[in-house]
């Protein structure tokens, strides 16, 4: 390890810290439904969507409609991506004249894209046209960004409301993070993408001639504008198969530091417009320190151990840290630093390969998607993920003190607590037996490429994505046949969709009722032993899935060998 990598994380967070307020302060006027000062331009886009869909955004609904208008919309857009996939080779806008996608791919592709997962079983530049990445792929890029926003936001107004039976509208809440935070974001840091080197463009390759004086054609496309999305939606999938590893996808190390900012920007801005929201800005600063603290752990043993290097080559004299898989451009610190970020969020971009990452350099992003993704989490996502932990922690501080729990004026009853089990046994539940299925089935055995542990770790770490909503891979797996894509995307819809109602429906329980006035007998959730109290119960429901999964190697080995099929 080194100053300057220290200086590089530490700077991160500093400049993360300085934007969160102001980040905060402009989701909470859409929270609100206030004015911004971009509201005179794009005003009047939000209106005509408005009037063309007919849609009355003063017009709140319950949180079953809530959750019924955003499954549906979701699946319409599912649907559609899907078609566009399968039909590629006849649209326009495929100067590479590149074939429609088989139906398992297709399938796997529409789902990941549709969950904010952006799992990719393809190679973007030799698979993709330039109309599927736009219209199939970078749409859902802002749209499953906005719902996890506007999801958030539902909760939030079921935490701060009093006895009302709505928790907002979809639509309003959808479009107008949308047109005012996504989209304008965007538009600045495409074009601070394109000033850096990363193209923009509806050609498909370009011939040029190298300095050994060989030919060679270069895949281009429309890579900043999905770029920039990719990023500040916490959906990860690459225009390339190398992903931000690539050049002309990741080209400097400003631009390295660029994308990991945008990965956790409105991560950050939402712990503070939950705390605005109900009253109380400690509340969210003290989500955001719990945050922290899981967060810098991980990049201490992250960072530590890929500097250490591999022993073995230690032992036959090659000294130096562990940059297998890494660009020289971006070094360990960066990577290391880039490996946490992208797996605390549900981004699942990737600078550097975690396949060749060390056994416990490799374990943190692992750790971190087994922990529910909440260590800042996804734009939207991880906030209400948090909270659902939350519940289970002041549930747990009020056994301590003998009294129904309380959390920003709720009372937190049996309801609650239920719902957010059940919401939250999603990931241990799915990861666990769709791995366990895979390591003892021909069709799952026939993915890995590695041997013994670390082939079931590339299974493993396959299943915790896909129901993480991460997408980032343990790039070993071959996932692109009909077992993995149809599994895998199972596995992504459960993820995203069998969290979300439970979530919804204890928004709309707690936006019923009353507001319950703090006592002296009230558990503080402000102070050190709140932020103690959260990151004990994050550790340990996340060790439901983590420590299983430990046991699960062994016993999947030895079943396989009884078999006849091994790792």
């Amino acid at each position: 390890m080194t100053f300057e990598g220290w200086i590089l994380i530490l700077g991160f967070v500093g400049i993360l810290l300085a934007l969160t307020k102001p980040v905060g302060l402009w989701l909470f006027a859409l929270y609100e439904g206030r004015r911004t000062p971009i509201h005179a331009v794009l005003g009047p886009v939000e209106t005509g969507f408005y009037k063309l869909s007919g849609i009355d955004p003063k017009q709140e609904q319950g949180w079953r409609r809530y959750a019924l208008h955003m499954i549906v919309f979701n699946a319409v857009l599912m649907a559609l991506t899907y078609a566009v996939l399968r039909l590629q080779g006849v649209l326009p806008g495929n100067p590479q004249g590149l074939a429609g996608l088989s139906p398992h791919l297709a399938f796997n592709t529409a789902i990941s894209f549709t969950a904010n997962t952006n799992w990719q079983s393809y190679a973007g530049e030799s698979t993709m046209s330039n109309f599927s990445q736009m219209f199939g792929l970078t749409i859902h890029n802002f749209l499953s960004a906005a719902t996890g926003i506007a999801l958030a936001f539902a909760l939030f107004r079921g935490f701060a409301r009093r006895s009302s039976a709505t928790i907002g509208n979809f639509w309003a809440d959808m479009t107008r993070v949308t047109l005012y935070v996504l989209l304008p974001i965007c538009v600045v840091v495409t074009i601070f993408y394109i000033a850096s080197g990363v193209p923009q463009t509806l050609a498909g390759t370009v011939d040029i001639t190298t300095l050994e004086g060989l030919k060679q054609t270069l895949t281009l496309g429309p890579v900043a504008s999905q770029e920039a999305i990719k990023m500040l939606g916490t959906n990860g999938g690459g225009f390339f198969n190398a992903n931000s590893a690539h050049p002309f996808e990741n080209p400097t190390a400003l631009v390295n530091l660029v994308q990991m900012l945008s990965i956790f920007l409105i991560g950050f801005g939402l712990t503070w417009t939950f705390g605005k929201a109900v009253g109380n800005t400690r509340q969210g600063w003290a989500i955001l320190s719990a945050m922290l603290v899981l967060f810098l752990a991980g990049v201490t043993v992250t960072y530590w151990q890929e500097a250490a290097g591999n022993p073995i080559l230690h032992s036959i004299g090659v000294a130096g840290g562990n940059m297998e898989g890494k660009e020289v451009r971006f070094g360990i610190a960066a990577s290391a630093l880039f490996s946490v970020v992208t797996t605390a969020a549900s981004c699942g971009a990737v600078n550097a390969m975690h396949d060749s990452f060390t056994a416990l350099g490799g374990m943190i992003p692992l750790l971190n998607m087994q922990l529910g993704e909440v260590v800042i989490g996804g734009v939207g996502a991880g906030i209400y993920g948090f909270l659902l932990f939350a519940i289970l922690a002041v549930f747990v501080a009020g056994l301590m003190v003998g009294r129904t729990p309380e959390y920003v004026g709720k009372k937190i009853e049996s309801r609650e607590v239920k719902l957010a089990v059940l919401a939250i046994a999603i990931l241990p539940l799915v990861i666990l037996g769709f791995t366990a299925l895979s390591a003892v089935l021909p069709d799952g055995l026939a993915g890995p490429l590695n041997k013994g542990p670390h082939g079931f770790s590339e299974i493993l770490y396959a299943f915790t994505s896909a129901v993480g909503n991460n997408g980032s891979a343990f790039a070993g797996l071959t996932a692109n046949t009909p077992y993995y894509n149809g599994l895998l995307g199972v596995a992504m819809w459960l993820g995203r969709f069998f969290i979300i109602v439970p979530m919804l429906a204890i928004a709309g329980g707690l936006a019923a009722k009353k507001y319950t006035p703090e006592s002296s007998g009230s558990f503080p959730t402000t102070g050190a032993l709140w932020v103690g109290l959260l990151v004990g119960i994050i550790l340990i429901v996340g060790g439901l899935t983590f420590l299983p999964s430990l046991a699960l190697g062994p016993i999947a080995d030895h079943l396989a060998m009884i078999s006849g099929k091994t790792f």
